[in-house]
């Protein structure tokens, strides 16, 4: 693989992509702001670092000097994704994140005219968040191409890292969205409950801002979407509660407090992540009633991101797309997360969603 760069190579998730690549045989320039941590990485791995932070443009742009692709995994990506895109923009540097943040995609999404002009290629969501889901409602759309809804679900065990945590403290700020009549449209949290049907039993499941909300509209044009998560019925109830609690998480020490809190999850161990595993639901409706459900088991959704980076990244330095904006599915097709290591693919007589 060509030279491309690790941004916030020091989280969890840029960590287990910075080792998988390098067992693979490549050289990712490890980059981001914490000099200790970059050090300790960098010499573990036997890879170059570069250590500059998101602040002044030319400074970030110089910092990509022989750089053909930048890899963002620093979040939350509503800090980071504007200024390092800028300059990936600036210098025709193709730009790759693993953001699952909603306005992120829509900014990102914005640049599309100005990346294909600049031949950049800008595909955010090439992680967990939203390459299964993507590729689902992608399939689901050529069974039913008539469909004017889609409802995608998914259930993640193992844990969560830091960074997923205090994304997810904006994400309650930020409250409840889907998609209806083709607008984003804002709804409380925990807005609905329903169960999806799993190996024979009942999983329930809650509304949540996922990603797909905005991603998923542009990959099929289906014009009403909703996203939801199988929690369990008591973090439901706390869901709902914090309805009222929004106001609070929107004062800058409340949130600075919340998010220093989620800083400390470890993130799930390897034989956490070995013995854990993802599923995913997608129902497509037409207006006529017709319907086409589908579902996908996965592996831990970390170690899903690894190989989805990794292979996106290698897709976009080996074959060159036109410059643009792309979801996961328009960039590799909706097929390709099947070819993945213990991805499988799910008909409705076994696993599909349930009503």
């Amino acid at each position: 693989m060509s030279r491309f760069m690790i941004y916030g190579a020091n989280g969890y998730t840029a960590r287990l992509i910075a080792r998988a690549a390098v067992a693979r045989g490549l050289k990712p320039l490890l980059a981001g702001r914490n000099r200790e941590a970059l050090d300790a990485l960098a010499g573990e791995l036997g890879l170059h670092r570069r250590l500059f932070a998101l602040v002044g443009a030319k400074s970030i742009e110089g910092s990509l000097d022989d750089v053909e692709l930048v890899l963002n995994c620093a979040g939350p990506f509503s800090a980071t994704c504007k200024p390092l895109l800028e300059a990936c923009l600036a210098r025709g540097v193709h730009y790759l994140d693993i953001t699952g943040e909603i306005d992120v995609f829509a900014w990102c999404h914005a640049q599309h005219a100005r990346a294909r002009e600049r031949g950049v290629v800008v595909a955010p969501g090439v992680g967990f968040d939203v390459v299964p889901t993507d590729s689902l409602a992608a399939l689901l759309k050529r069974r039913l191409p008539r469909a004017d809804e889609l409802v995608l679900a998914f259930e993640a065990s193992g844990g969560i890292s830091p960074g997923t945590a205090r994304t997810g403290i904006e994400g309650l700020r930020a409250g409840g969205r889907i998609r209806l009549r083709g607008e984003l449209t804002e709804v409380p949290l925990a807005w609905k409950v329903r169960s999806f049907e799993r190996d024979g039993l009942p999983r329930t499941a809650v509304t949540v801002p996922w990603g797909d909300v905005y991603t998923a509209y542009v990959s099929t044009r289906i014009p009403n979407i909703e996203t939801y998560m199988v929690l369990p019925p008591a973090t439901i109830r706390r869901l709902r509660w914090l309805r009222w609690a929004r106001p609070l998480l929107r004062l800058p020490a409340v949130e600075a407090f919340a998010k220093r809190r989620a800083g400390a999850a470890s993130g799930p161990s390897a034989e956490r992540r070995a013995r854990s595993g993802c599923y995913v639901w997608g129902e497509a409706r037409a207006a006529d009633g017709s319907e086409a459900k589908l579902a996908l088991r996965t592996p831990n959704g970390y170690a899903l991101t690894v190989e989805t980076a990794l292979g996106i990244a290698a897709h976009v330095l080996a074959a060159r797309p036109a410059g643009g904006y792309y979801t996961p599915s328009q960039l590799m097709g909706a097929e390709w997360v099947l070819s993945l290591p213990g991805v499988q693919l799910i008909e409705p007589a076994r696993g599909a969603p349930g009503s």
